[in-house]
């Protein structure tokens, strides 16, 4: 049994993060970390880790980028492991959760769906074998809330398919004042802001008389409840180190 606390249970995510814990008998929410303390289900909500009433086995965390630090120095001095699930954190803050996972074990991922995860590794694949013939053109979607742009998992495919390439690709993230023509060391990223899109992505490969498009739609934002619930149980008695969906799956 894996007792797992939740940071920000009072949001939209971490109600979904409960109520799917509680169809599963491999797991439990003994506590809740929200500004919002109010109580709607039968554990505890404080407003800090520090308040915690119960060391939890694993802290699942979809609050806000500021409650970093206070996370990660209950974490590192109770020896509590950690899912990251929240995005829009910075590089610095980037460098300051795969720093913790030398001491913890840390689940950190841009993108807890698995289907995401999959897609990947198919850009992996495909950028493997079109090599430098494709033009790579990133379009990512999400509804008119979300503040960060582009997305963490835009960013993530990018990275992945310039991994492929040998880190010699250049993003390149608005051409509305680039008057030339476009650059072969260039992955486009483009983002849309509408509605109530939950997350969309698409990887364009444009060759010569063709097109090859590799895309995920998340209907719904149970996907990333149930991936970070995954990753929780999987971190359970985890040694330290830095832990990613590509472990899990």
């Amino acid at each position: 049994m894996t007792n797992i606390a939740i940071c920000g249970c009072n949001g939209r995510m971490g109600k979904f993060v409960y109520e799917f814990v509680t169809e599963r008998d491999d797991c439990r929410v003994v506590a809740g970390i929200d500004m919002n303390t109010a109580k709607y289900a039968d554990f505890d909500v404080v407003a800090s880790p520090d308040e915690l009433p119960v060391k939890p086995d694993v802290i699942i965390d979809f609050s806000h980028p500021s409650l970093l630090n206070s996370l990660l120095s209950y974490c590192l001095t109770n020896g509590v492991p950690i899912v990251f699930a929240t995005t829009g954190y910075s590089e610095e803050q980037i460098q300051t959760i795969k720093s913790a996972a030398a001491q913890i074990p840390v689940f950190f991922t841009f993108n807890m769906s698995l289907g995401i995860n999959l897609l990947v590794e198919l850009a992996k694949k495909a950028t493997a074998v079109l090599g430098n013939q494709y033009d790579i053109e990133i379009v990512e979607k999400h509804h008119n809330q979300k503040i960060d742009a582009p997305s963490g998992t835009a960013l993530m495919l990018a990275d992945a398919i310039n991994s492929v390439l040998d880190n010699n690709m250049n993003y390149m993230y608005d051409r509305h004042s680039q008057r030339k023509k476009r650059d072969k060391k260039e992955i486009g990223i483009h983002a849309v802001r509408g509605g109530t899109i939950v997350g969309e992505h698409e990887i364009i490969f444009a060759g010569h008389h063709e097109i090859i498009t590799l895309s995920h739609s998340a209907a719904s934002r149970e996907v990333f409840a149930t991936g970070s619930i995954n990753a929780a149980v999987f971190l359970k008695d985890k040694p330290a180190g830095l832990y990613s969906m590509s472990d899990l799956v």
